[in-house]
């Protein structure tokens, strides 16, 4: 997984500093709505509203944003109908891609999606072709640049982490779903900081790719990562850092 915890990286990276941050706000902004419909407003019974606006927190995004997507998701205020939507495709090199989005109009949502995979040299795939190569984990990333890499994987599996992925200064523990929160706070009372922690859905097994199908993944997995109702996209793939350094001086 090394390759997954570079582009993670990137991904955050590229997040805080989106000049497009009305975008990243929309996107957490429709997240927020979803949760709270599904779990209810209060944060505390609420484990995915915590995460949530946890998420949107570490955004900047303005405490005002925050709580009125709590209203609109608790029907306090009016809003969009938001439905959630897992697709799943192919992209170059026989790669299993996975995307989930909020829409509140699957079908356009649907279509943008197919035209990415057809530019990128994939195409979208029945439902039930590629879910079955991931699993549903928590994921919580730490910065540690300056940190002793193989003491914080000890005390990240003594808090309960079932995996841990190091690479460079950019280290990935994963857990059960139901179990990240409870691994997140006891490394923080270790007075480790935790760059973020989400959910994702982790593949069971990894690819690699030759340079070219490589980057063209990367730029398939960034274009589909930009439409607007896309929230998160995963695929199976574990990008070498000459691939992630190539597309970065691209990009």
């Amino acid at each position: 997984m090394s390759g997954h915890s570079k582009w993670s990286s990137i991904k955050h990276q590229k997040g805080v500093a989106d000049a497009r941050r009305g975008q990243l706000f929309t996107k957490l902004t429709r997240e927020i709505i979803v949760v709270v419909r599904e779990g209810g407003s209060n944060p505390e019974a609420n484990f995915r509203l915590r995460l949530a606006v946890q998420k949107a927190h570490d955004a900047n995004m303005p405490l005002d944003n925050i709580e009125r997507a709590i209203k609109r998701g608790s029907g306090d205020l009016e809003g969009v109908t938001l439905t959630e939507m897992t697709l799943e495709g192919y992209g170059p090199g026989g790669v299993a891609v996975l995307v989930q989005a909020l829409s509140d109009n699957r079908n356009r949502t649907v279509q943008e999606t197919r035209n990415v995979f057809s530019r990128g040299g994939g195409g979208l795939a029945e439902s039930g072709s590629v879910t079955w190569m991931f699993t549903s984990k928590g994921l919580i990333t730490v910065d540690a640049e300056t940190m002793d890499t193989d003491e914080l994987t000890l005390k990240a599996i003594d808090a309960g982490a079932d995996d841990v992925s190091v690479e460079s200064a950019c280290v990935e523990i994963y857990t059960r779903p139901e179990d990240m929160e409870k691994v997140k706070a006891t490394l923080e009372q270790e007075d480790i900081t935790i760059s973020s922690a989400e959910l994702c859905m982790s593949p069971q097994t990894t690819l690699e790719l030759e340079e070219k199908p490589a980057i063209q993944t990367l730029k398939l997995l960034q274009k589909l990562e930009s439409l607007d109702d896309v929230q998160n996209v995963y695929s199976n793939v574990d990008f070498s850092e000459d691939v992630l350094e190539k597309f970065q001086e691209q990009a």
